[in-house]
């Protein structure tokens, strides 16, 4: 172990480049990769269940009650007949865009969990710019779902694409100027940066409280979920950009609706609500994962209280609206805010 250091350094190597290191690192983020993949999926799998059980609520009716204890069963029983179907690709689409489109959205999804902050020594790459790359990340899912709709060969997929870019230049720019105006008041873009810049009395959501709105109705766009879910208006297109997809594809894009939802919320701890901060009774970790489930909870609230916009109403209302609120919150920012809290 010496003699490899000591052969690194008269090479001018630097040390987490030589041969044990880079192997040691490599172990490191395959067991830390595992590690989140796991809690990521019991996450989206509890989530999944919380979210038809609270609906069925909504609705007064049952929701899934006889496999398992509770009908905790049910998403395995719904996920092993899906995935024991065969996988179909349509005759007129694009095979190599088609399948590739979402895998390639599941793999974004996973590089952006890397990115996050957990816990004070829990993240894989402590980046300082890490907010403006997870962003940019983000950004490109719609365009993936644009891409898998577009090359499927579907009319109502087609139009279900073009909705996606609509959604996309309507909401970009209020979650761009919110995320300005939270880096301004941390002064960091970087994401451990911003939870160690609140504390219990000043979460950012008391302070940006118009920022935290703009934010959560912009990311619900983002990510499909209702009342912004018009990729898949059933009463117009089917099901979208799902509409010719086979079980095991559907599968995929279900679990990546609750990734995607489990990212956002995470998001939304991190930036308004302190990430792991809270009282020491729990660990960090803990806290950061309560946080995100509450807001999932709301999220899920959300879906069951509310109705499907028409399209030309959700672009309205991100341009009439979300912009000039998100402006608005940045001028606060920048005039009350910062020189009350420096």
């Amino acid at each position: 172990m010496n003699l490899q250091n000591d052969l690194a350094n008269l090479l001018n190597i630097p040390y987490w480049m030589s041969s044990t290191n880079i192997i040691h690192n490599i172990v490191g983020i395959i067991i830390y990769i595992i590690v989140i993949s796991i809690a990521f999926s019991i996450f989206g799998y509890m989530v999944g269940w919380l979210e038809r059980k609270l609906i069925a609520r909504a609705q007064y009716r049952h929701g899934p009650t006889y496999v398992g204890m509770w009908g905790l069963l049910q998403n395995m029983a719904d996920l092993i007949k899906l995935l024991s179907k065969e996988d179909v690709i349509p005759e007129n689409a694009d095979r190599m865009l088609f399948a590739a489109s979402l895998p390639l959205l599941l793999a974004l999804s996973i590089f952006i969990v890397l990115l996050l902050p957990y816990s004070p020594g829990l993240q894989a790459a402590n980046l300082g710019f890490g907010l403006l790359i997870v962003f940019t990340i983000i950004s490109f899912m719609p365009l993936l779902l644009f891409t898998a709709a577009f090359s499927s060969g579907n009319k109502f997929a087609d139009i279900s694409a073009q909705r996606s870019v609509l959604i996309l230049l309507s909401y970009e720019l209020p979650i761009l100027l919110v995320v300005v105006s939270v880096a301004a008041l941390s002064g960091s873009y970087n994401l451990a940066g911003i939870v160690a810049s609140q504390s219990s009395s000043h979460y950012f959501a008391l302070l940006l409280p118009i920022g935290l709105v703009v934010f959560f109705i912009a990311m619900l766009a983002e990510f499909e979920r209702p009342p912004f879910d018009l990729r898949e208006a059933d009463s117009e297109l089917i099901a979208g950009w799902l509409t010719d997809v086979s079980a095991p594809y559907y599968a995929l894009a279900l679990f990546l609706d609750y990734a995607r939802m489990f990212l956002g919320s995470i998001i939304i701890s991190i930036l308004f609500f302190g990430g792991w901060l809270g009282p020491s009774i729990l660990p960090p970790f803990a806290w950061i994962i309560i946080k995100a489930l509450i807001i999932s909870v709301f999220i899920i609230i959300v879906r069951a209280t509310t109705f499907r916009m028409r399209i030309d109403r959700v672009l309205r209302f991100g341009w009439v609206w979300l912009i000039p609120l998100s402006l608005l919150n940045l001028i606060i920012t920048y005039i009350v805010i910062i020189p009350f809290v420096k």
